[in-house]
């Protein structure tokens, strides 16, 4: 809200701002904000992180939950660009697929690989609109749910003997871990090994 703004602006700076000027600013750069989200795109990028946030929104005097989905670039110089912010209630693969298509229809021909969470039809969403792309899982997204089954006495233990896959330096040794890792803990924790392995071809 405008009240929280100035509140913050009030706190941060000890400036005060009215509701008019906060809205004669964002009148201002409204249309900056959106030349920037329609702007042409590079024809390639090397990788791309697609992920989206979760955040608390007030909207006609409710607070409610939105999704903000944010795709960051890696383009052939090694540059970092935030591509994209979109905006919606929730995270689906129908709305990924707006968002790819997005991309598309501002330049993008192909990324060459597309960094997500396991989130169910995202991969088929980024195949229908950048077919020669490789899928590659977030590691990070795998260890957190991985860890949903594994209570805290066991989570430093686990979380080391996952290190030693995932930092592998080749596909041979990440394999042979992930062998030792399922033979330790594979019945104690049969869903987290399973969450690994049903997930390996993505995250290899």
């Amino acid at each position: 809200s405008y009240r929280d703004i100035a509140s913050h602006i009030k706190e941060m700076y000890d400036m005060e701002l009215s509701p008019a000027q906060l809205t004669a600013i964002t009148d201002r750069i409204w249309p900056e904000i959106e030349e920037w989200r329609s702007r042409p795109l590079d024809r390639a990028y090397p990788f791309v992180w697609l992920d989206a946030l979760f955040y608390k929104v007030k909207q006609d005097g409710q607070i409610k939950s939105m999704a903000a989905y944010l795709v960051l670039g890696m383009n052939i110089e090694g540059e970092k660009d935030l591509l994209g912010i979109y905006l919606s209630e929730t995270e689906s693969a129908s709305f990924w697929l707006s968002v790819l298509s997005d991309l598309q229809a501002r330049g993008v021909k192909d990324i060459i690989i597309a960094s997500i969470d396991n989130l169910k039809g995202f991969k088929e969403a980024i195949e229908a609109v950048f077919p020669a792309t490789d899928i590659q899982l977030c590691i990070v997204h795998q260890i957190r749910n991985a860890l949903r089954y594994v209570p805290y006495q066991d989570s430093r233990e686990v979380v080391r003997d996952m290190k030693a896959i995932y930092k592998a330096n080749t596909l041979d040794h990440a394999e042979t871990a992930l062998a030792s890792f399922e033979t330790k803990w594979s019945k104690k924790y049969p869903a987290m090994v399973r969450s690994w392995k049903n997930n390996w071809e993505g995250l290899s």
